[in-house]
């Protein structure tokens, strides 16, 4: 049973299906007056997105992972303002600095109109990451309905944007965020995903290689792409030496020049990232999972109540293709051994189309006006006559999407692991009023943003965790959580020159560390609640701030 809505033979030539409101208007109107219906169509549904993923950015008030400040904005803060500080990847030269620099001309442009305040430096990264992430809302309606039609695009978007992950993800800082967006954006363009060769492939080229040049590890996504496309293509040779080449070659050599100017030598962040990742792996170094972590709980977590929906769409839509490239990156990532959700978040959206369909194949079976085959006849009801009345089976799916993503989706956004972020913004605001010093957080590392946040040059200290290149060395948050009190005592206290003025710890260090604190005229100031559940270690059930002579 094939879903879709075929292109009338004077249709555009985007490749995407026609839109027909259910009246009598001959062919030539309709291919006349497709193209503006169609742009304002996309312009609502975009202007629609940006204000749900603006609001979502607003709401995202937790922490999830280290990369999402110290792999972007520690990055971008640094070369805007001067100071911030550089990991360990990036003196061995495995990130490109391409990611970056969008946040950079960001902040650049708050330092310029002197917008630079604590509140907007905290808030503007993830907003501005809610356009890229409206705009990948917009591809993923178009492909769609360019691959099933109308009907599935709205089931498709609906379920976009009603997953937990992708509302608690989506507008965080990660280069997986933009690689996803451009994933999307990507395969709308490739004729050997859409059964169209009319569309600019050129376009999904250039998409695809600057999805690589951000993240290298999408080349998984692009090399099964791009063998699907070469092996359907009619002139393979036009599409490797003509189209292939020049396109990676002037994105690579931007790359280059790029890191080049930034690194001030050359550096091909591809092959480095390739060989620590792949041919070392020097990713087991933060924690490893067994190798059907992806399929027994990983991807599941991520589509939660949407995997039965998914996995039905990918039976009856029958489209190999989309669900092969599925399989593919779960597969190909199951073999490396350190595993994280967001590694393959460019095709939940994607597992996420197979649920729109699902639901829009109720819709139209739900419907007496319908034939079951086709969900895309639906678009022949002119919709201002006709009473939308859904099935009591689809008005409990969709209830019970909803139920079970949005309580989850703001306890993720609002509560879960979110002290850490509350200390530091509220660290950048006395500091900016010049009530702190100096900070040493006595955490294991990574744990907070770090200057991209607090935004004021003063000596901050953190617990380092740069792997060795001495096996079996252990790292100084190690040390520290194998022994608090030990640690500060010997190996910091000893060598201070000054205390510093603050003290950032979790409340399960807290307790370890009580004579320490007291001996160092140190006193609570603020508190904050952090979770509720422990995640990788013991409760971290609350982030507390301590000082010295502060000012009241």
């Amino acid at each position: 049973m094939e879903i879709r809505k075929r292109k009338n033979a004077v249709g555009g030539g985007d490749g995407a299906a026609s839109v027909n409101d259910g009246d009598d208007r001959d062919s030539s109107t309709v291919s006349s007056s497709k193209p503006g219906r169609v742009t304002r169509s996309a312009r609502r549904i975009f202007m629609f997105c940006l204000a749900f993923r603006v609001a979502n950015a607003l709401l995202i008030q937790t922490y999830f992972n280290p990369d999402e400040h110290w792999q972007s904005l520690e990055v971008a803060h640094r070369t805007v303002f001067g100071y911030g500080y550089l990991t360990w990847e990036w003196k061995r030269g495995i990130r490109s600095y391409l990611h970056p620099m969008l946040f950079a001309f960001l902040y650049k442009l708050l330092h310029l109109t002197a917008l630079d305040t604590p509140y907007v430096m905290s808030k503007a990264p993830r907003l501005m990451q809610s356009i890229f992430s409206a705009l990948g809302d917009l591809y993923l309606y178009k492909l769609s309905d360019a691959l099933y039609g109308e009907n599935v695009a709205s089931w498709s978007l609906f379920c976009q944007l009603a997953n937990w992950f992708m509302f608690f993800c989506m507008n965080r800082t990660f280069s997986n965020c933009l690689e996803t967006v451009l994933t999307i954006m990507g395969l709308y363009y490739w004729p050997c995903i859409r059964k169209d060769y009319s569309v600019n492939r050129r376009w999904g080229l250039f998409i695809a290689a600057l999805a690589c040049a951000i993240r290298p590890t999408s080349a998984i996504i692009w090399l099964y792409v791009g063998m699907l496309e070469l092996f359907l293509t009619p002139n393979k040779v036009k599409f490797i030496v003509l189209e292939v080449i020049p396109v990676g070659s002037l994105v690579l050599g931007f790359t280059c020049l790029l890191d080049r100017l930034m690194y001030g030598s050359w550096v091909i962040v591809p092959l480095n990232f390739l060989k620590f990742n792949f041919l070392s792996s020097g990713g087991d170094y933060y924690g490893t999972h067994p190798w059907h972590w992806y399929f027994s709980q990983g991807f599941l977590v991520m589509l939660f109540t949407f995997t039965p929906l998914s996995v039905a769409g990918m039976i009856k839509s029958k489209n190999q293709k989309l669900s092969a490239l599925v399989l593919w990156v779960l597969t190909i990532y199951s073999l490396l051994g350190h595993k994280e959700f967001r590694f393959v978040l460019p095709v939940l959206p994607v597992a996420l189309i197979f649920s729109g369909y699902a639901l829009a194949q109720m819709d139209a079976s739900d419907s007496s006006s319908l034939s079951p085959s086709s969900i895309t006849k639906q678009k022949q009801v002119p919709r201002k006559k006709h009473i939308v009345k859904w099935s009591p089976k689809l008005t409990l799916s969709v209830l019970f999407l909803l139920v079970t993503n949005i309580p989850m989706a703001l306890y993720m956004s609002l509560f879960h692991q979110r002290g850490t972020e509350d200390a530091t913004n509220y660290l950048s605001e006395e500091a900016y009023k010049g009530r702190v010093k100096s900070i040493l957080f006595l955490m294991p590392c990574h744990s907070t943003p770090y200057y991209s946040t607090l935004h004021t040059n003063i000596p901050m200290q953190f617990l380092d965790c740069t792997p060795s290149e001495e096996k079996g060395q252990v790292d100084e948050s190690d040390r520290f959580m194998m022994d608090p009190l030990g640690f500060v005592t010997e190996e910091l206290a000893g060598n201070w020159s000054e205390r510093p003025s603050h003290i950032v710890m979790f409340a399960s260090e807290e307790r370890k560390l009580r004579d320490f604190i007291i001996q160092h005229s140190f006193r609570e100031v603020k508190r904050f609640f952090h979770a509720h559940f422990k995640v990788d270690r013991d409760l971290q059930s609350s982030v507390v701030v301590y000082a010295t002579n502060i000012e009241d």
